[in-house]
């Protein structure tokens, strides 16, 4: 794979880099119109595939925060076109890998010591490489393991970056100018927070600790002697990424046991922990023949306020949508409606989340979900696609939704996605309060 032996660190540069992308995208719709009045049957295809590999290439030369944002828009299929879903999840773990000299003098500002200094054996060539830092195989005392190692200024460049992301994101995506807003505002917070090493370390530890009782997880052993503020050591996990464990052809029962592992992964995390992995990419989990999984990646987790919990999730019990003065309630509270809603906007708002709730709950509403059938997210996505034609939701001035929804909302599209790709067949565990009345009843 080819390396890149130098990255764009100062406003300047990175602002030149957006700005050379900016022109790109103008040249890729010019040609698409040219075309268009030469052959009025070409589609937008081609436009949205020049301009995913156009702004990839761009992002993936800047790293951090811009391609962390490419990342996270790549889970959600209803929101991009499809060429960018694909370009986009690239940057999982497939983005281009810094040079050896660069990983070099990491280590050096850290340590004081190359890393071959600190190794037995330090394979300089990357494994993978995401969006804020790559990894690297080490071996030391006879244990294989992995080295996560920063992209130099990465943590520097975020509030700059995200304030150039920005307009693009609403512009070529065609996204609500003001939910952008709210969004880069709570990504900020976390991507600080991810990039700070020291912080992943003790949280790895604490989650991996408190979810080691999940038969079938595997966590790895963090190593703070050979850790610093933007380099990481934990043991080597072996397994698949999920593409790659599909093209294995696994079982259906060996699908539906890492499809429970998953489940039960973040059932335990958000409703005893009360914080999750909020990073449910297939990059940060290793799926293996026998039904087994590595965990990694604690980078970013989100706390979830006890306030957001018992709101959120009280929508989740099928009793709340009869309930007409708690659900309006509760809406008032997640900001999904507004004091200065008209009673129109107020109607058809409220109409339309009760909607989005039955739709999104319904794997919480049987004791077992088939996430392999195609219909159930087929009809998600033609809904999100009726949203977008919403002509009250194109031009509202307001963002709706609490901030915090944002990372719970992004885990469990991931996990949706994910346990649609697996086909698996799972138990959907959850609190009894999450129960209607007459479920109950059944059970007792």
């Amino acid at each position: 794979m080819k390396t890149q032996d130098s990255i764009p660190t100062s406003k300047v540069a990175r602002a030149t880099q957006f700005l050379k992308t900016g022109a790109k995208i103008g040249g890729n719709y010019l040609k698409y119109n040219v075309k268009k009045i030469i052959d009025p049957t070409t589609t937008r295809e081609e436009l949205h595939q020049d301009n995913a590999t156009d702004v990839y290439e761009s992002l993936s030369e800047l790293k951090g925060s811009a391609l962390k944002v490419a990342q996270m828009l790549s889970m959600d299929r209803s929101v991009l076109p499809r060429a960018y879903v694909d370009k986009f999840q690239m940057s999982q773990y497939s983005a281009p890998p810094l040079s050896g000299p660069l990983v070099v003098k990491t280590f050096r500002n850290f340590f004081g010591k190359a890393p071959h200094e600190l190794f037995d054996q330090f394979d300089i060539n990357a494994a993978n490489a995401a969006s804020i830092g790559q990894v690297h195989q080490a071996f030391k005392n006879g244990k294989k393991l992995a080295v996560k190692v920063q992209y130099p200024g990465v943590a520097d460049s975020i509030s700059s970056d995200l304030k150039m992301v920005k307009p693009m994101a609403v512009t070529l995506f065609g996204l609500n100018e003001k939910d952008v807003e709210r969004y880069t505002e709570e990504v900020e917070t976390k991507l600080l927070e991810e990039t700070d090493y020291d912080l992943e370390l003790r949280r790895s530890v604490e989650i991996s600790e408190a979810c080691k009782h999940i038969d079938g997880l595997i966590f790895p052993k963090y190593y703070p002697n050979l850790s610093a503020k933007r380099v990481l050591t934990m043991d080597w996990l072996d397994g698949f990424h999920l593409k790659d464990f599909l093209q294995t052809n696994p079982s259906q029962e060996v699908r539906n046991r890492i499809g429970q592992l998953l489940w039960d992964f973040y059932d335990h995390q958000v409703h005893s922990l009360r914080q999750v992995h909020a990073d449910p990419h297939p990059g940060n989990f290793l799926m293996r023949a026998d039904g087994t999984m590595g965990v990694i990646d604690f980078g970013c987790v989100k706390v979830i306020p006890d306030y957001f919990y018992d709101n959120y999730f009280t929508l989740i019990n099928p009793d709340t949508l009869d309930d007409d003065p708690l659900i309006e309630k509760i809406f008032y509270n997640l900001e999904f409606l507004v004091k200065e809603d008209k009673p129109s906007e107020k109607a058809l708002f409220k109409d339309l989340f009760k909607q989005m709730i039955v739709m999104l709950g319904k794997p919480f509403a049987v004791d077992e979900f088939d996430f392999g059938d195609h219909t159930y997210f087929d009809s998600v996505y033609a809904f999100a696609d009726e949203l977008a034609k919403v002509e009250e939701i194109r031009n509202s001035k307001v963002a709706r939704g609490s901030k915090d929804g944002l990372y719970i909302n992004r885990t469990y599209f991931g996990l949706y996605s994910m346990l649609n790709e697996l086909g698996a067949k799972v138990k959907t565990t959850r609190p009894d309060w999450l129960r209607s009345k007459k479920e109950m009843e059944l059970m007792s």
